[in-house]
């Protein structure tokens, strides 16, 4: 028990979460993250969705890494990948498919999501099942973080509301002068969001900014 939660592999899992972002330190998954916050529910889910997703797909990559043939083995990781979204897109279909409309093309899209191929390539083609399970996880927490942080703001100040629900939409708050932001609906808002996060992150953590000539 103690190997399987050792330093090592604490590190795997927690680093995505902060000092190693996928997407604020990476910069990876970018388009997602300006397609699907506009709400918060439709941001949990493609971000649940590419944890589970990244998550088995580490796991069964790294169980066959050892037979794929070096030269078919990005067309062997696509066919996992490709097989998993759709299991997790029929599931979402059937279980809630108000939120797989409103993600439209995006779930199919994880097929390609750069996150997910570069965990493949870089950690799964290296390392063991379980180390690679941790990884997974972490980066598509670490993603899913991000796409929620985006959402909540997205969602609160252009709508006034959170998971349909009312927060902002009431006479007492708009009398004051207060009116939803329809700017915030839009994608350049999503990014503008991210680079906020990025700035604060950078600002906290000295050793992730880069050294001017």
């Amino acid at each position: 028990m103690g190997q399987l939660f050792s330093k090592k592999n604490k590190e795997v899992f927690s680093a995505p979460l902060g000092i190693d972002n996928p997407v604020t330190v990476q910069v990876l998954g970018i388009c997602s993250a300006l397609a699907v916050t506009a709400k918060l529910e439709p941001a949990i889910v493609m971000g649940l969705s590419v944890t589970v997703i990244t998550a088995f797909s580490n796991v069964v990559i790294s169980l066959l890494r050892k037979t794929i043939p070096n030269r078919i083995r990005i067309i062997v990781q696509l066919v996992v990948v490709a097989a998993l979204v759709t299991i997790v897109s029929e599931i979402l279909k059937a279980f809630a498919y108000d939120v797989s409309v409103q993600l439209s093309v995006y779930v199919g899209l994880i097929i390609t999501n750069c996150i997910l191929m570069g965990r493949l390539e870089a950690f799964a083609m290296q390392n063991g099942p379980w180390e690679s399970f941790l990884d997974g996880v972490g980066n598509g927490l670490g993603y899913a973080k991000i796409l929620v942080i985006v959402a909540f703001f997205r969602e609160l100040l252009g709508s006034g509301t959170l998971l349909g629900f009312n927060i902002l939409n009431y006479e007492p708050i708009q009398k004051i002068g207060y009116v939803n932001n329809g700017l915030m609906l839009m994608p350049p808002m999503a990014l503008i969001i991210v680079a906020c996060i990025i700035w604060y992150q950078r600002s906290r953590h000295k050793e992730l900014q880069e050294e001017s000539n």
